[in-house]
């Protein structure tokens, strides 16, 4: 069961590189949410989440790579709690919890949000 699991998981790595960028429809400039996203003074996602989108040399592999992510996550508010404070759902997370400790703004939680479900 491991090595399917692995072999499912190195698939949808290696499929991220391969999709484009989540742009906005109108201007074609990236959301607004990607660039906190990949920001790294602000949401830092690349140093621990794989992600279409991105030309990072090496982006992070100690979290799951976030693909496909309305399927993941089809309600909103879920992903935004986890977002906010994953410690809530697990305890023994390592995600930092950008909302609890102030580390982005409601309103740059909600653009990242946004964002993330365009993957």
């Amino acid at each position: 069961m491991h090595k399917h699991v692995s072999l499912l998981l190195a698939g949808l790595v290696a499929s991220v590189g391969m999709m484009g960028t989540a742009w906005a429809e109108d201007d074609k400039k990236p959301m607004p949410g990607q660039e906190i996203a990949f920001n790294r003074m602000t949401g830092n996602c690349l140093a621990c989440h794989a992600m279409p989108g991105t030309k990072a040399e090496m982006p992070g592999s100690i979290a799951p790579p976030l693909i496909i992510m309305k399927q993941r996550f089809p309600d909103r508010a879920k992903l935004r709690a986890q977002i906010w404070d994953a410690s809530a759902a697990n305890p023994k997370t390592s995600m930092l919890p950008f909302g609890k400790h102030k580390i982005l703004t409601e309103s740059e939680i909600d653009q990242v949000v946004d964002f993330i479900l365009t993957l």
